[in-house]
């Protein structure tokens, strides 16, 4: 099936558009940690279980990287202020380059970073739930 070229210029636009969702994602992530009421996503896993999986907090610790509260970011997730970074990175990568995703990414780099987060989130788990001292924040 061909696309119509109605659907071919819709998708040309969407694709010209997509390189502003990093810059949009790093300015809700700004006025989110100045502004804590703003809606967001919260966490299945933990509304579910009541146990966090490895990015609870991240958006929190995030948003308050972005906003120069690095001891308040450390608190929350100790990834935030390397995601806030690694977001604003992105962002001036997607507007210079006019691409969504970085030609230099590869899958080892999100593989390790999962890992990462696994692991950071497995010492959490084992403080907080083996022995006894909150790891996790009280939101």
């Amino acid at each position: 099936m061909r696309p119509t070229p109605l659907r071919r210029r819709w998708l040309g636009q969407l694709r010209r558009c997509g390189v502003l969702i990093p810059a949009g994602l790093t300015g809700y992530l700004w006025l989110k940690g100045r502004h804590p009421g703003l809606p967001g996503l919260g966490c299945p896993l933990r509304a579910l279980t009541g146990i966090p999986c490895p990015t609870c907090f991240l958006t929190r610790a995030t948003a308050a990287a972005l906003n120069g509260e690095l001891g308040e970011a450390l608190q929350w997730h100790a990834f935030g202020p390397a995601a806030a970074a690694l977001l604003l990175t992105w962002s001036v990568q997607a507007l210079r380059s006019g691409r969504l995703v970085p030609k230099d990414l590869r899958e080892i780099h999100l593989g390790l970073t999962a890992g990462l987060l696994v692991l950071y989130w497995a010492v959490r788990m084992v403080f907080t739930y083996g022995l006894g001292r909150a790891a996790f924040p009280n939101p």
